[in-house]
């Protein structure tokens, strides 16, 4: 029985998607919001590092970085955790290809748009039920008048549900293929195998096609990802925790203010701050 890694994590998502140029245009074409008649047809794989042009920029490596013979360019994100600052880095990343053109091109018209992947094995818009989220530069009132530049694509891979973009058949897939496919894999449901680009990224986590020193660095990766996740909460812990003190810090000086005035009762400056009257006494 074959066993399987999972495709998220960064060994085997560049070994799919950095190493087969039809599987990367293939998930591009399927969940980007390309129109009709722009669909990718060929793709050119770029050096995933994106130099800064100034000495005070900073460096940044992206999973997959690519374009197409008309000069569209694609980066492509795994993010296994969410972190307040991802944004940032997506929007920093496409500004640095999209500013970067200009080393080529005659003058400004010859730029052309800069298409950001960025799938998300966690939820981070929790108040609202899409899992696909689309950015661009949109007039404020006008909303069909566009600046032409950035298309930054985020995917939450722990909303998806296969009967939401049904009608989006090889969008289905890949997604399948990336939230279904893992160590815990013993059968590989038929539907994915029926697809050819599905059934050979499959064979692309299979363990047995890994050698021991990658598959430590696998494991690794894993270790590194819970470390991370594990400071990620730690941190968003203390922050909850200094605005709750914050809160009752602002609710106290109000309080003493209010008293120092005397022109309200304890209980009437009690039912203003949510402060007991016991408390306001000490203050």
């Amino acid at each position: 029985m074959a066993k399987y890694l999972d495709p998220k994590a960064d060994l085997t998502f560049k070994k799919i998607f950095g190493e087969h140029p039809h599987l990367v245009m293939s998930l591009l074409n399927a969940l980007l919001p390309l129109p009709k008649g722009q669909e990718i047809k060929d793709i050119e794989y770029m050096s995933p590092e994106r130099v800064p042009r100034t000495s005070i920029g900073k460096n940044s490596i992206v999973d997959v970085f690519c374009k197409t013979k008309d000069g569209r360019q694609f980066i492509v994100e795994m993010q296994m955790y969410w972190s307040t600052n991802f944004k940032d880095r997506v929007l920093f990343n496409s500004a640095k290809v999209y500013v970067d053109q200009l080393e080529h091109a005659e003058d400004f018209t010859d730029l052309r748009p800069v298409y950001s992947l960025n799938l998300v094995n966690e939820n981070f818009e929790k108040d609202v039920p899409e899992f696909i989220h689309y950015y661009r530069m949109v007039h404020e009132k006008y909303t069909e008048k566009i600046i032409d530049g950035f298309h930054l694509v985020f995917v939450e891979l722990k909303k998806f549900q296969p009967q939401s973009i049904a009608e989006r058949k090889m969008a289905v897939l890949w997604l399948r293929f990336l939230t279904e496919i893992n160590k815990n894999t013993e059968e590989v449901p038929q539907e994915l195998l029926e697809n050819d680009d599905i059934r050979e990224a499959i064979e692309l986590v299979q363990e047995s096609a890994y050698t021991r020193e990658q598959l430590m660095g696998y494991d690794l990766f894993w270790d590194a990802v819970r470390v991370d996740r594990e400071k990620a909460t730690e941190a968003e812990r203390r922050y909850k925790a200094g605005l709750k003190e914050g809160a009752e810090e602002n609710k106290r000086d109000t309080a003493r203010k209010l008293k120092a005035m005397n022109v309200m009762t304890i209980e009437q400056i009690a039912e203003a701050t949510g402060l007991t009257a016991e408390e306001i006494e000490g203050l």
